[in-house]
């Protein structure tokens, strides 16, 4: 063979098989290789069986035989569990092991060793039955029975040996389950297996239990490193691929992205352009979440579609207190041109959320992104020093994508010095801060542009109010006095500020 006939045999690429999971496929590079064992491994109630029944039933769905090895379930119990996903094990073979007599530690098992030859009971009716059905696929659950049964760490690694060159000259794909049910974590699995994918549960202080994944080890894969949160929902585990920005770029013009309002374009210059992001920062009451409602209909209006994450509030009170403000949502929402989705922070993880905002981009389209609020967003996260990073990675994914995103920071207290619960000012394109402040016994509202990277915006403070009209957005105002005080105080003439029309204002 010539050298140019040795690169060539190098280059090809071996057959991939996919795991029966996208988002784990995704991690993977594109699944596992074919013809190698691997290693799931994650404390009881991971998710490890779900897993393999997975990938067993994907061989099945490619026309492959399977053959899931059970050690420590019966048959009618995986059925079950399968039942429940909403799936059938007919194309499954399921070999039973736990009888008592096969299990009983007092009896001696003999491992295929090269000098002796022997074969346990365990293992020859393991081997006998893939030797019968020559499956494509295998998932072995579990290997705490196994370690049992060996006695020993030389024994049960040798056992372990001898089941990976077994099945390597079968052209087989195992998957092996552990449970780690030993005491010390057994790192010798890791160096024999040509994959360990380990599934972790956390347990919150409050609201539902997390859990992640994370790929140990993958000979000669260029896979997605770090943990990835993923959930267990009828018909199997959804996996969320940790975000990388990188990855994902669309070619789009930067438009002007316009708000509905003429005077809010103006005071941000033109407006925001498409794959920006603007942070809307001030008290509680003050108008943020209205505010950010108006681009969300702006952008139906013009036959974009707008996705809104609410946090804070339900549908049917976002719905009711637009409506008040003269703001209909019914016919974009019945359009499919609006969706809200009433985000639960403490059922919520941080990677189910990312999934859900690329789905409302890629999926359907969405060309607005309103979250509202991130004091909500922090609350899902088990800990919250992680949530700018995220929160970078995400603004980086819809600005790649061509999406003007509106986020919505409730500060600290009303009245007074107000605290904000997190600096992410640095990741904005857009920062309008809103404020209240008082004149002649009355409490007033005020908005300004404190930044904005794609271009110049007004310096000025404007008064606005929301009325049964929508928002209003009056002349600039500079008899201002105390505004980094947190006490904006206005000195000015009357004439300047928006006058009462006999609507109630809100």
């Amino acid at each position: 063979m010539n050298n140019t006939d040795h690169k060539a045999a190098l280059e090809v690429e071996l057959p991939r098989l996919s795991t029966g999971n996208i988002g784990l496929d995704d991690i993977l590079g594109g699944g596992l290789d074919a013809n190698r064992l691997y290693l799931c491994e994650g404390r009881p109630g991971t998710g490890k069986t779900t897993l393999g029944m997975q990938f067993l039933l994907e061989g099945g769905r490619q026309g492959e035989r399977t053959l899931y090895v059970a050690l420590s379930e019966s048959p009618a119990e995986l059925r079950l569990v399968a039942q429940r996903h909403g799936w059938s094990l007919d194309t499954v073979e399921i070999l039973e092991l736990v009888s008592e007599d096969v299990l009983d530690p007092e009896r001696e098992l003999t491992v295929l060793h090269p000098a002796e030859m022997e074969l346990s009971e365990t293992t020859r009716l393991v081997l006998d039955k893939v030797a019968a059905l020559d499956p494509a696929r295998v998932v072995i659950d579990s290997l705490s029975e196994l370690r049992l049964l060996a006695q020993g760490s030389l024994r049960y690694r040798r056992q372990i040996l001898a089941l990976k060159h077994f099945f390597s000259n079968r052209q087989c794909t195992v998957i092996l389950l552990d449970d780690h049910s030993s005491k010390e974590d057994d790192l010798q699995l890791h160096s024999i297996a040509h994959g360990v994918i380990a599934l972790e549960q956390l347990a919150v202080d409050y609201g539902a239990q997390r859990r992640r994944l994370r790929v140990l080890k993958m000979r000669g894969v260029d896979f997605r490193g770090g943990y990835h949160d993923f959930s267990i929902k009828k018909g199997g585990l959804d996996v969320y691929p940790r975000l990388i920005a990188a990855e994902h770029h669309t070619h789009f013009l930067a438009t002007p992205t316009p708000s509905g309002n003429m005077e809010l374009d103006k005071l941000l210059g033109g407006g925001l352009e498409r794959g920006t992001n603007a942070l809307l920062i001030g008290a509680a009451g003050v108008g943020k979440s209205s505010l950010a409602i108006t681009y969300a209909l702006a952008a139906t209006n013009r036959g974009e579609k707008a996705a809104v994450f609410a946090f804070d509030e339900s549908q049917a009170t976002l719905q009711t207190r637009t409506q008040a403000l003269g703001m209909e949502l019914a016919p974009a929402l019945d359009a499919g041109l609006l969706t809200i989705r009433q985000v639960d922070p403490a059922e919520l993880s941080p990677g189910e959320f990312t999934s859900l905002v690329r789905r409302s981009v890629e999926v359907d389209g969405a060309r607005v992104i309103v979250i509202d609020s991130l004091n909500g967003y922090l609350n899902a996260m088990p800990d919250g020093r992680f949530l700018v990073l995220q929160m970078h990675e995400l603004l980086s994914y819809l600005g790649q994508q061509g999406v003007t995103t509106i986020m919505v920071l409730a500060q600290h207290g009303l009245v007074g010095p107000i605290e904000t619960p997190l600096d992410i000012s640095y990741l904005s394109d857009a920062v309008i801060m809103l404020r209240y402040f008082e004149h002649a016994g009355r409490v007033r509202r005020a908005l300004s542009v404190v930044k904005k990277r794609s271009g110049a915006h007004e310096h000025a403070i404007r008064e606005f109010k929301l009325s049964g009209q929508g928002l209003t957005v009056g002349p600039p105002l500079t008899a201002f006095s105390g505004i980094f005080s947190g006490t904006p105080h206005y000195t000015g003439d009357d004439m300047r500020l928006l006058q009462s029309d006999g609507d109630a204002s809100f």
